[in-house]
Order: structure tokens, then C-alpha cells, then sequence
């Protein structure tokens, strides 16, 4: 059963291709140098219609009671949030738009918004070359460095100096260690459970920040802010892998390439890039499972855990909720050997 694999490499030729999901326009040739936060391509979303069925949402006995109620004209300009319908009274019914855009129908009881159109740009995620374009859609990009794939990010690009705050992997990222040094940088800082930590990043502000983990309830904070987050373990309280933390380590002070989408049904993940000048050989994104693997558990009860694949079993184990799934038997500590279904487990590939 082939295994996807996450990979901490201390070099490497990374590969990539940034694509736009409508027609658009790119912007780079080939054999143009490009940072990661460039932007290769951008397109418009075509202007979609919205319809708010004010009779039926307020719940009215006629046609006539809804266009009595609603408080919006043709042509009108509308934001997210606003009332286009109340019923009044003490205790009043509201309908509210759903997106930002413009009235272009009343009738009927229903209310037409044509939402309006958004830009996408595609960032090239990458430091390095454009070695193909694709017409209309982007390019792929290529570049050589040290790569470190994460569990999670917000979907941000930017570049820096990284600062390593670690003296271990299992240390946590505090408000007090958050100070102006930091400004302009990316920085490393092992385990957060404080939102106020992330605001203090935006307020400095950082160029980016890599954790091992953080607690689940981060997330909103961690998507709103301006600068890429990514999470080298998952969520939680996990000390960041040893592989991550030496190269990290490694190479302290040294620029970095930060890019943080998280799009795994697209095979899009975040990375850590450290350009190097020498030339590496290209890593694979899947590969068999085989004994001696180093592996992380990507489920319950053991997420987030990294052992070594001891062997794999035989035909179908029976798991403790009843399912027959292909397994294998994890080592995790000296002590602790579990049972993990291959479809939970993902292999570490790290040089």
C-alpha cells in the first residue's frame, strides 16, 4: 500500500506547480528567476447571483407581506451583514445579506444579489526557477534547498531571516519571549496554547512562525492574521520531531521561504524552504511501506505520534471498532507497540 510521506530533508530539488482553478493570466516566462511570495498568475472569479427568498427565510403568509418588509432598493450597494428585510415590531425578524455586492432584482418576495467578483492570485510558494508555463493557467516552479513539510497551515507565502527561539523541541512559544527583536523574521517557537501570542506576531509584526503544535481553538486566530503559521506536528501539546528540530537548528539566521497552504485532497502542504545553492535530488511524494520506516500516526488515539513501523501485518486486522483494515504494528516508545490501520499512518522521510 503506498504511504504518503512527509518529508525533512536536509537538501533537495523541489518541484511544484502553481495553477490558477479558472482561465486567467500568468505572469512569469520561462527560466524567470522568482521568489516564493511572487505572484505568478491571477484571475478574476466571475460576478455569481445570490437569491433571498425573503418569504420563505421570514417564514410570511403572501408575496405581498414580503415586499411590504423589505428595506433594500434595486442598485443598491450591500455589504455582508446588512438587513435587506425586517419585520419590525417588539420582537423583529431580520434577513440578512449573506456576501457583499449589489441588489440587481426585487420581486416576488425575493431579493437577487450579484456577489461580487473576487481576484485570485497563485504565489509561486517557491524560491527558485520557472521551468514550465502553463498557458492561461501558471508554471511550474523549481528550486534546490532544505525542505521541512508541516501537518498544518493558514495559507499565507512570505520570506525572512529565521529566528530559532528553541533550546529543545519540547519548549513553548510564550508572550514573553515575543519582543521587537523578532520583528521582520520568521520565527521557530515549539508549542503555543495562547492566542495572544499569535496577535503579538501581527502587532511586531512577524514574518512568519513555525510551531510544533497548537491548541485546536487557535485556528480562527491563527487563519486571521497576515503572516503564514505553520504547524510542524499538529495540534495539541507535541514537542517538534528531532529530524525537524536539528535541521531547523542547522540552520538558524539563514533566509527562509515560508509557504502554508493546506489542501490535502489537492496534495498541497505547508513548507519550510531553506534555498540552497547546491543542486539535490528530487524526493517522491508516495512510497510502500516497509519495516524500520519512520512514521507519524495521523488518527486516534495516538495522533500526531511519530514511531518506527515494526512489520505489517498480515491480510486484515480486526481493529477495536469492529473494522478489517490492512495494519501494521508501531513502535512508539521502548515499552509501547500499537496496532495502526496504514489508511492513519504517513511515513517521515528525513536525511
Amino acid at each position: 500500500m503506498l504511504a504518503q510521506v512527509t518529508h525533512i530533508l536536509g537538501l533537495t530539488s523541489i518541484r511544484r506547480v502553481r495553477t490558477l482553478p479558472v482561465s486567467g493570466r500568468v505572469l512569469v516566462a520561462s527560466r524567470q528567476k522568482v521568489n516564493a511570495s511572487d505572484v505568478i498568475a491571477e484571475a478574476q472569479i466571475p460576478a455569481q447571483h445570490v437569491l433571498v427568498d425573503v418569504r420563505r427565510a421570514l417564514r410570511l403568509g403572501s408575496v405581498e407581506q414580503a415586499q411590504r418588509v423589505i428595506v433594500r432598493n434595486e442598485g443598491e450597494r450591500i455589504f455582508a451583514g446588512d438587513v435587506i428585510a425586517e419585520t419590525g415590531g417588539l420582537f423583529p425578524r431580520m434577513v440578512r445579506a449573506p456576501a457583499d455586492g449589489q441588489v440587481v432584482m426585487i420581486a416576488g418576495g425575493r431579493v437577487i444579489i450579484e456577489v461580487q467578483s473576487q481576484p485570485i492570485q497563485i504565489f509561486a510558494g517557491v524560491p527558485g526557477y520557472v521551468v514550465e508555463v502553463i498557458q492561461e493557467r501558471g508554471a511550474v516552479i523549481e528550486g534546490q534547498g532544505a525542505l521541512i513539510q508541516g501537518a498544518w497551515g493558514n495559507d499565507r507565502v512570505a520570506e525572512g531571516m529565521m529566528i530559532n527561539l528553541l533550546n529543545s523541541p519540547d519548549e513553548e512559544l510564550t508572550r514573553q519571549k515575543m519582543d521587537v527583536s523578532l520583528r521582520g523574521a520568521v520565527v521557530v517557537g515549539g508549542m503555543c496554547s495562547d492566542p495572544e501570542v499569535l496577535r503579538m506576531g501581527e502587532e511586531l509584526p512577524l514574518r512568519g512562525l513555525i510551531l510544533s503544535s497548537m491548541s485546536a481553538s487557535l485556528v480562527p486566530v491563527a487563519r486571521s492574521v497576515s503572516y503564514p503559521v505553520m504547524l510542524t506536528e499538529g495540534f495539541g501539546r507535541i514537542p517538534m520531531n528531532e529530524a525537524a528540530y536539528t535541521l531547523i537548528s542547522t540552520n538558524d539566521k539563514r533566509d527562509v521561504a515560508l509557504s502554508t497552504p493546506f489542501r490535502p485532497q489537492a496534495g498541497e502542504r505547508p513548507e519550510l524552504i531553506i534555498p540552497l545553492p547546491a543542486v539535490g535530488e528530487p524526493a517522491a511524494d508516495f512510497a510502500y511501506f516497509k519495516p524500520d520506516q519512520k512514521v507519524r500516526i495521523l488518527g486516534a488515539p495516538y495522533p500526531s505520534h511519530v514511531g518506527v513501523l515494526v512489520r505489517l501485518l498480515p491480510g486484515l486486522t480486526t481493529l477495536p471498532n469492529g473494522v478489517r483494515a490492512q495494519a501494521a504494528e508501531v513502535r512508539l516508545s521502548k515499552d509501547t507497540l500499537v496496532v495502526v490501520p496504514l489508511a492513519n499512518l504517513e511515513v517521515i522521510q528525513s536525511v
